[in-house]
């Protein structure tokens, strides 16, 4: 996997004033640490680091900071849950050949049978890898998978060098069989047109007009015997 260099600062200043301060001029306060060293806070360029981690994974290597530059791999990103901006990120540190367990993207290509589904229960898995050579996904082939057929991790082809993280029979994707029109409109409810008639059938029925009790004066408008 391919290094993204990016400029480091040594950060003096915590807590969330100094944070909304570095993000203000364009930067995101970040804590690197691992191999049993004291976290380190530093600050980087928000538009290098919103790039860089378009790519899941993604090998940084921080530049600038006392001692020499240093391999990162982000552990956990916190964004702006509206403009979806980096508001800090946790970086661990990595050495060339060092092993370390990431999730990586699990897709997929081809079409199931036409009276098939597919249900994919997992869209990431755990694997063990260099940590310069994590793969950027693990591709499953589904092309004519019939009803009934699955795959589990042990199924699953990693590249050399790569391992499971997870027990082998964990259920990656299945194929269920499509639902029908008519289950469709199970799940969907009584169709309108039922609606309506059942409305109609639970109107009750005018009452009869009542009969005029006796010695009562007849209304005006009646006719008068002659």
């Amino acid at each position: 996997m391919p290094e993204v260099r990016i400029k480091a600062e040594p950060r003096t200043e915590f807590g969330k004033g100094p944070a909304r301060r570095e993000r203000r001029a364009g930067r995101v306060p970040a804590v690197l640490y691992g191999h049993g060293t004291d976290p380190r806070h530093v600050s980087l360029p928000g538009h290098d680091v919103l790039l860089a981690l378009r790519t899941a994974n993604v090998l940084i290597r921080l530049e600038g900071l006392p001692g020499g530059s240093q391999l990162a791999l982000p552990k956990a990103v916190q964004r702006d849950a509206i403009r979806g901006s980096v508001e800090h990120v946790d970086l661990i540190m990595v050495r060339r050949g060092e092993k370390v367990t990431v999730e990586v993207p699990v897709t997929v290509s081809g079409e199931v049978a036409p009276d098939g589904l597919l249900d994919q229960q997992l869209i990431q898995i755990a694997v063990e890898a260099e940590a310069t050579n994590i793969p950027p996904g693990i591709q499953v082939d589904i092309e004519g998978m019939e009803i009934g057929a699955s795959v589990h991790a042990g199924d699953l082809t990693l590249p050399g060098g790569v391992t499971l993280a997870v027990e082998p029979d964990v259920l990656v994707l299945h194929v269920i069989a499509a639902p029908t029109a008519e289950q469709i409109e199970a799940e969907l409810g009584v169709p309108e047109a039922a609606e309506e008639a059942e409305g109609a059938e639970g109107v009750p029925a005018p009452a009869p007009a009542a009969a005029p009790e006796e010695g009562a004066a007849p209304d005006a408008g009646s006719e008068q015997p002659s």
